[in-house]
């Protein structure tokens, strides 16, 4: 007669698990519902007041749901643009989902374990002490997958005010607390729903006090920007019967935008090695210096020493320059995969050579004296990677090629992202996509100008340089996973000396 209550109790804990889980990417872009994130958090943290391999149980249900429903759009990528085999790209797509997913199994299970038994300090320390070290993990662990951190979600709410002071782990951190202290006031004695009461309080009229706060100052006139989208399908970006009506379009498209400080073309615009362009890129040269403009255009470069190729912005102008992409992608511009694998990757006729990644230090690019902070694509979603720009660079430049992720929820995601970057530096971010979302960015993270998805359009606009540093260019993510790694140290010695 017992098991049967035990079963239906466990049947419900992992189905609550589950619907979290599932509705979680709602809280992203581009549905926008963020308010969803921190009752995702509540309704997880709640079903793990169990034994801990429940609550991993429960922590992997919902990882995978999570991941599932919001990054479905990567078989797109792999299989449906890439052209992987459909075992391939399953077996990708389901590895990494399980990844992610035993983060929270992790998660879930350390903190059945070392539940201190007192609900305000699980619910409002232990638990989102953890949740922000799995976040942080897995975020650079085996080259890092950042998506759906908690803290993006948050971009258009109120606690988007803590990212320039913790970075979008920071925002995912005080998420957590305040999920953490409305489950404590909910389930906890008069003892917890105080120390929930307080809490709560001071995150509110902090929140409220950081939301006027400007970290950074306007630097000299506004730069005149054009951003130019090309909106080259994938499938045949890299034909060879198509280069020249690419390229062809792109000059075209870049001729008549005189009187621009900064024109920017996305990530590998020009679709050939720059050994092999030679004329055209000199062309381009001559084509900026009559427009009087910096021209920053995606390219492969090729390094004949060497024999490598890297992931390039090119900047054609008066300032002339170069930056090579450092964070590549992992089974996109490299295979981390042994010998055997390659081979069998060879004979199978699927892509296996590897880019060679940029250098950790790289100087800025320049526009009309203006330093200016790259990123190609995946890089965008590495926080902590761009300070190393910063603050000497007054405005941040990301070029990305979204037409991998088709017509799906990615490249709303990928924008989303972007935003957070500019909301922690305290700084205009302009961005040129192949297909979309091309967007100007304010210091807020608040969108300023768009254009369509999958038209080729120039768009025009004025980007505003920044000088000074937020707390986050400062320290980046160590005083975020300091905090956390002591909340959870502390508790565990208060267990241990009861």
């Amino acid at each position: 007669m017992l098991l049967r209550p035990s079963r239906t109790v466990l049947a419900r804990g992992r189905l609550v698990a589950a619907l979290a889980g599932l509705v979680l990417p709602l809280a992203f872009a581009p549905f926008g519902w963020y308010w969803l994130a921190p009752l995702a958090m509540l309704a997880l943290f709640a079903t793990w007041n169990v034994a801990p391999a429940e609550a991993a149980r429960r922590g992997f249900l919902f990882g995978a749901c999570a991941f599932g429903a919001g990054t479905w759009w990567l078989y797109v990528s792999v299989r449906l643009v890439g052209g992987t085999p459909l075992p391939v790209a399953v077996l990708l797509l389901a590895g990494l989902v399980a990844l992610m997913a035993a983060w929270y199994a992790a998660c879930g299970y350390l903190a059945a374990r070392w539940s201190t038994g007192s609900v305000a300090l699980d619910a409002c320390l232990l638990m989102p002490g953890l949740w922000l070290l799995a976040e942080w993990l897995r975020g650079w662990v085996f080259t890092g997958f950042p998506w759906l951190s908690i803290g993006y979600a948050m971009v258009d709410g109120r606690l988007a005010a803590w990212a320039p002071i913790g970075g979008v782990y920071g925002v995912t951190l005080v998420t957590a607390l305040v999920a953490g202290a409305v489950l404590a006031l909910v389930r906890g004695g008069t003892r917890d729903r105080t120390a929930a009461s307080v809490l709560l309080l001071v995150a509110t009229l902090a929140t409220w006090l950081l939301s006027g706060h400007a970290w950074t100052t306007a630097s000299g006139a506004p730069l005149r920007v054009s951003l130019v989208q090309g909106a080259i399908p994938q499938l045949l970006k890299w034909q060879p019967g198509e280069r020249r009506a690419t390229m062809e379009r792109y000059y075209d498209m870049t001729a008549p935008l005189t009187g621009r400080d900064l024109v920017v073309w996305p990530e590998a615009a020009i679709p050939a090695p720059d050994d092999r362009v030679g004329d055209y890129l000199q062309a381009l040269r001559e084509l900026a210096a009559s427009l009087d403009s910096q021209l920053l255009v995606g390219i492969l470069t090729h390094d004949a020493e060497s024999d490598e190729y890297r992931n390039s912005l090119l900047a054609l102008g008066t300032e002339a320059g170069v930056y090579h992409k450092r964070h590549l992608v992992p089974f996109g511009e490299f295979f981390p995969v042994p010998a055997f694998v390659r081979s069998w990757m060879r004979m199978a006729n699927l892509p296996f050579d590897d880019l060679a990644a940029g250098g950790r230090q790289q100087r800025p690019l320049l526009a009309a004296g203006v330093p200016l902070a790259p990123t190609i694509c995946y890089e965008d979603a590495y926080g902590a990677e761009q300070l190393e720009f910063l603050p000497e660079a007054r405005l941040l430049v990301s070029v990305s090629n979204d037409a991998w992720f088709g017509d799906t929820i990615a490249p709303h995601q990928h924008l989303q992202i972007a935003r957070m970057r500019a909301l922690e530096t305290g700084r205009y971010l302009v961005r040129s996509t192949n297909t979309g979302i091309t967007a100007i960015i304010d210091q807020h993270g608040r969108l300023r100008a768009t254009i369509p998805q999958f038209e080729p359009r120039v768009l025009d606009g004025e980007a505003q340089p920044y000088e000074g540093a937020t707390p986050y260019v400062r320290t980046g993510n160590y005083p975020v996973v300091l905090l956390s790694l002591l909340a959870v140290a502390a508790l565990l010695v208060h267990q241990r000396a009861r």
